[in-house]
């Protein structure tokens, strides 16, 4: 892979960003509505025994919500890049499509993982003792969850030509995903069916290893329902298939 040009998608899509204000403020707005809101609300009808609120079991969900909806969002740009013509430009480069593929899921990354970092200032707020190696490990985890995700999104940004059938598809996927995560209530406690679709979707193991980083319980109805180490290999597998997948699809419209 060529790292010049990783490097030129990198900050030329993080450019953007910080020139679009309004995304940021966007990004983060969404989270808070439903921690401070929707959160505050459930929990008078959640009974919690386990010493956690609903607003603290849902954090870690809020956090997998700001990524979700960032990392799907920058995968929107391949899309604008289509309609604009710069996308043809960097396909007759003499560049790899995996540089493409990894340049555009680590602009996406670090996009995201900067608004995880801003939700996840909040932890004193919400109660939370968390130590340095806990923030740390959970920066790393929205990191890699975020890359995974990403590389999702580009994978389905490269079968559409327009914004429009992009956001229909991606209005389709993005809420199912975030209700089948794990985010607002354990997966062990859904139905056969939905435990199924919630362990196909890479989102639940990025939450679940949050859970298992920032709750200091093992056992419980809210506990976390997926052994750390899976969770971890998972995301892992996922953003490398991901990014095979979309550099394939690259290579047939090059």
């Amino acid at each position: 892979m060529e790292f010049n040009a990783i490097y030129v998608i990198v900050a030329r899509e993080f450019k953007k960003f910080i020139r679009e204000r309004s995304r940021l403020f966007s990004a983060i707005a969404r989270p808070l509505l439903w921690l401070f809101i929707v959160g505050a609300g459930l929990s008078r009808l959640v009974p919690s025994d386990t010493g956690v609120s609903y607003t603290q079991f849902i954090f870690p969900g809020i956090l997998g919500m700001t990524i979700l909806f960032s990392s799907i969002f920058s995968s929107i740009s391949i899309i604008w890049d289509k309609e604009f013509g710069f996308m043809k430009e960097i396909l007759v480069a003499p560049v790899s499509r995996l540089s493409i593929v990894v340049g555009k899921a680590l602009s996406g990354t670090i996009v995201s993982t900067i608004q995880a970092a801003i939700i996840l200032a909040l932890f004193p707020i919400l109660g939370f003792n968390l130590s340095i190696v806990q923030i740390i490990a959970v920066i790393l985890i929205c990191a890699f969850t975020s890359f995974s995700i990403s590389a999702f999104g580009i994978v389905l940004a490269t079968f559409y030509e327009s914004y429009e059938s992009f956001s229909v598809i991606m209005n389709f996927i993005v809420m199912p995903m975030f209700f089948l995560s794990g985010a607002m209530y354990p997966v062990k406690l859904l139905p056969e069916i939905l435990q199924i679709c919630a362990k196909i979707n890479p989102l639940t193991y990025g939450i679940d290893a949050m859970k298992h980083v920032i709750f200091k319980f093992e056992t419980g109805p809210m506990s976390p329902d997926i052994p750390l180490i899976i969770d971890a290999a998972v995301i892992i597998l996922t953003s490398i298939i991901f990014v095979l997948i979309a550099g394939k699809a690259f290579e047939r419209k090059g």
